[in-house]
């Protein structure tokens, strides 16, 4: 039987939900969408016109919503500040709950949220879509495979032309750390990940160039450390004068013991050690791209219903995705001291202090 899901969130991002991923599982009889909710009643129209609501199934008031739609889990596709407003209101109405990054705006919003779900006996996943798209998913099954040797390092780089206001979602452009908390969450996700360990250590730095119309830090650069030895490094920028890897077309370079893999603008190709030096990137051998039917919010939804029946734990639950936070907080605070900062530390420290 399909499971009953309130899309929380229709403007903005919410609307590729209601256009792509949301009717690709419901095509499948995963998922039946009960309801949808956004404080926009033009915004609404797109769980109307994508997903084929009612009037009366659309809402501009959460807590009328919950209160009159009995439903299996709620999606959460709002700004991360009222993450836990919706999580506190879920658990409260016997949901489980598939959310957007990052978990919460802060690390102890985060834990507090982790710790919530846990104790009501819920389950909670964040949809940390890049690392399961198709061309990362590629790149990582190479990685696992063993055919390239040991990995030593990894350099990604994502980089875009969205200084002006608005460019990025005007929210984004008001926030503290946007390039952290809404852009390199998931590529620093992408990164421990791709190294198959959670990070050390963590040395950043974030700023935000004259010609960037933000409140916070637009640009950065981070190094981190992983737990079995794999080095990483970042280069996230939003303000650039022009956007070379963006969204979903980022560079990640992998240096193992017998082979470079490159994976740039969604392919990935090859060099095997031993054929020459001062090779140009698209001379190397292409991998070919794994194939499914589902990839990003569409596989991660589907993998959501997997687990709420009984099958196996989502990478990306909420407990485990304290890692991809603490990351990003940690690297918010290195750039404030200008010190590296042990991520398994912070969490622990923001874990006691709860």
């Amino acid at each position: 039987m399909a499971y009953q899901v309130i899309q929380v969130g229709t403007g903005g991002f919410g609307r590729l939900w209601c256009e792509n991923f949301l009717p690709d599982n419901v095509k499948d009889g995963l998922i039946e969408v009960a309801a949808a909710v956004d404080l926009s009643t033009d915004a609404l129209h797109n769980a109307k016109q994508h997903l084929g609501l009612r009037d009366d199934q659309c809402y501009t008031d959460i807590q009328k919503a919950f209160a009159e739609v009995k439903a299996d889990f709620c999606t959460i596709v709002v700004p991360p500040a009222f993450h836990e407003q919706v999580v506190d209101l879920a658990l409260h109405h016997d949901m489980h709950i598939l959310s957007e990054k990052p978990i919460a705006d802060t690390l102890a919003g985060s834990l507090r949220i982790a710790q919530k779900v846990k104790q009501a006996g819920k389950k909670m996943a964040v949809t940390m879509s890049h690392r399961y798209a198709q061309d990362k998913t590629t790149l990582r099954e190479e990685l696992r495979s063993g055919r390239h040797g040991s990995l030593d390092y990894l350099m990604c780089r994502f980089t875009m032309d969205c200084r002006k206001f608005a460019s990025w979602g005007k929210f984004r452009h008001e926030i503290a750390d946007a390039l952290m908390v809404e852009g390199a969450v998931h590529h620093l996700d992408i990164l421990a990940d791709l190294a198959g360990h959670t990070c050390d250590t963590v040395y950043a730095q974030t700023w935000n160039p004259p010609w960037g119309e933000y409140a916070g830090d637009s640009q950065g650069l981070v190094m981190m450390h992983m737990g079995n030895g794999v080095k990483a490094v970042y280069e996230g920028a939003k303000t650039n004068a022009a956007g070379l890897n963006g969204w979903g077309h980022e560079y990640i370079r992998a240096e193992c013991e017998r082979s470079t893999l490159i994976m740039s603008h969604q392919q990935v190709e090859k060099f095997a050690h031993g054929t020459g030096n001062n090779k140009l990137e698209g001379q190397g051998e292409t991998v070919p791209l794994l194939q499914q039917a589902k990839w990003g919010h569409s596989w991660l939804i589907e993998q959501f219903t997997q687990w709420l029946d009984g099958g196996p734990e989502m990478a990306t639950n909420v407990e485990a995705n304290l890692q991809s936070v603490a990351l990003i907080f940690a690297a918010i605070e290195s750039s404030k001291s200008g010190q590296p900062v042990n991520v398994q530390e912070l969490l622990e420290q923001a874990r006691s202090s709860m």
